[in-house]
């Protein structure tokens, strides 16, 4: 179902009702998990409509599935069929807690796929495309499903796994790539690299980069940033979880927007405190139940992703699919809140990569009592011209930004890490 285009939400309803109540006919009782959350709840399996089944079923937390397999390991129970029907294993990444052991059956794995494809065909790729994996491929689910969907378009895939940036610059240009899958923080990465060593990125043919993983791809600065560097591509923006698959895709006539693929997921977008359902434009938590991983599955499922849904009628891309404005926000446990003012890595993102002169950066929390303090620190480019200049420039944004001090500091050329897969800017001391 995920390359599905509906003429109305009402018809695009009624596919999700019926998909809905297959979901529930074959993982009740054999899923051992939401039979046992299900009853505990005294919540009956027939569903009325969508909005039955939104009141009355329980949420699912992250929490819940880490205690499920903790004790039930190593992969808890919550599995539709017998174990010998799996034949994929995913963990992910880490990054907000302990990390989640995921299994698929071939079935539940091709309608994943299917709802990538559809991610390939929002950005355009056709047959005639050859897609470079910017990966190194490993137990995160990463661009595993992506390679599978370009495979499936007709792509020619080209693997770039246990490469170093260089060799992986080589292999995009000797093999004329015209779609390049990574982090937005690697393809600046990959920039700074063939900058270093002489690469002309403006000679290679790469003209849309499929981007995942972090927010970067919806922050109007580091996509502006990420296609200087890549003259003539464009940014296409993606996100997805372990836990569910492959969500969302770029509005190919709006970028900044994001559609979820209603006709795989049933969503729902909630205010974190209350659970109440929020109106359009207004910020909340999206939930998302799995409409066709009828192995592991998952019902009402709290991302933690901070989103503010629309529903265009239709959209300028034909869409009837709901609409993420601005992309995912930030999640909501990565909220911190600076003497009053509640600050999302995204939007010091956005204000970062605004100024020109910045290779890497790092910001450290440091609780002093009750409360928390902010300070970045920069390494400038090769083209920066003077670091007092640089660090002036940036703490006058963050001022004005959020009404805040924020202490900039320099550091030392190349001595930032720089990130493959999720960044991992923020520490806290």
């Amino acid at each position: 179902m995920g390359d599905a285009l509906f003429r109305s939400r009402h018809e695009l309803a009624a596919s999700q009702l019926d998909q809905l109540r297959a979901l529930l006919t074959e993982l009740l009782p054999a899923n051992r998990f939401y039979a046992r959350k299900l009853g505990d709840a005294g919540v009956g399996f027939d569903v009325a409509s969508l909005a039955d089944y939104e009141r009355r079923f329980p949420l699912t937390t992250k929490a819940e599935l880490v205690e499920d397999q903790r004790l039930a390991p190593p992969y808890g129970t919550n599995l539709t069929h017998p174990l010998e029907c799996y034949t994929r294993f995913h963990q992910t990444s880490g990054t907000t807690g302990a990390p989640l052991r995921w299994l698929d059956t071939p079935e539940s794995w091709d309608w994943m796929v299917g709802s990538w494809t559809e991610v390939f065909r929002a950005a355009g790729a056709t047959p005639a495309d050859r897609v470079l994996f910017a990966f190194s491929f490993g137990p995160f689910i990463g661009f595993w499903l992506a390679y599978e969907a370009a495979e499936r378009l007709g792509c020619l895939c080209v693997p770039g796994g246990g490469m170093s940036s260089s060799g992986r610059l080589r292999l995009l240009l000797d093999n004329a790539i015209t779609v390049l899958c990574c982090t937005p923080t690697y393809a600046l990465r990959l920039a700074e690299v063939a900058a270093e060593e002489g690469f002309d990125l403006s000679q290679g043919t790469v003209r849309t980069l499929v981007v995942a993983g972090e927010p970067g791809g919806s922050i109007p600065a580091t996509r502006a940033r990420i296609e200087s560097l890549w003259p003539g591509a464009r940014v296409f923006d993606h996100h997805g979880m372990t836990e569910v698959g492959p969500v969302t895709h770029e509005c190919p006539a709006q970028p900044g927007r994001l559609h979820v693929i209603e006709s795989a997921y049933l969503a729902e977008v909630i205010d974190p405190e209350t659970g109440r359902p929020v109106s359009p434009g207004a910020t909340g938590e999206l939930l998302l139940t799995t409409l066709g991983r009828m192995g592991s599955p998952l019902l009402r499922y709290r991302t933690g992703d901070l989103v503010r849904p629309s529903f265009p009628e239709p959209c300028a891309c034909g869409r009837y699919d709901m609409a993420l404005e601005g992309g995912i926000l930030g999640r909501a446990d990565d909220m911190v809140v600076v003497r009053g003012v509640n600050i999302f890595p995204s939007a010091v993102e956005d204000v970062i990569r605004a100024q020109k002169g910045i290779a890497e950066y790092e910001v450290r929390i440091e609780r002093r009592g009750a409360l928390s303090e902010l300070a970045v620190r920069v390494e400038p480019s090769p083209e920066a011209t003077g670091d007092r200049a640089l660090v002036e420039r940036l703490e006058r944004a963050l001022q004005a930004a959020f009404s805040l001090r924020v202490p900039v500091t320099v550091a030392e050329a190349g001595s930032l890490p720089r990130f493959e897969m999720k960044a991992r800017r923020w520490i806290r001391t």
